[in-house]
């Protein structure tokens, strides 16, 4: 026994325009099926999906990522990194300030003389 559908009935699809699976009222029948409906959300009037949600396509991120690897994979090696150079002996300031108490010391004492 075939369904007979009746156009106003009330059926559950996929909306093109809100994304989403939901109530939609069947807005034309062509050779007994569902050809149009109207969604009951947004009122928009698209094809009858038969209530299957489409795959999304990859994000771009994805692509990117996979042609990057592909782009990297194929490209000659870098020669190794170089040795780090020796870090800097740390200056002492407290030792730096006093040579300078020092000097002003003699420099004032030898003006005194």
């Amino acid at each position: 026994m075939s369904t007979v559908y009746r156009i106003g009935e009330v059926h559950d699809d996929y909306c093109t325009s809100c994304h989403l699976l939901l109530s939609h009222d069947i807005a034309s029948v062509v050779n007994g099926q569902i050809a149009k409906t109207t969604c009951r959300t947004c009122f928009n009037t698209h094809d009858y999906k038969q209530a299957r949600i489409p795959k999304r396509p990859a994000k771009k991120e994805e692509t990117k990522r996979s042609l990057m690897d592909q782009v990297l994979r194929n490209m000659p090696q870098m020669p190794a990194m170089p040795p780090a150079p020796a870090p800097k002996p740390k200056r002492d300031l407290w030792a730096a300030l006093g040579r300078i108490n020092e000097k002003k010391e003699t420099a004032a004492g030898g003006d005194a003389k």
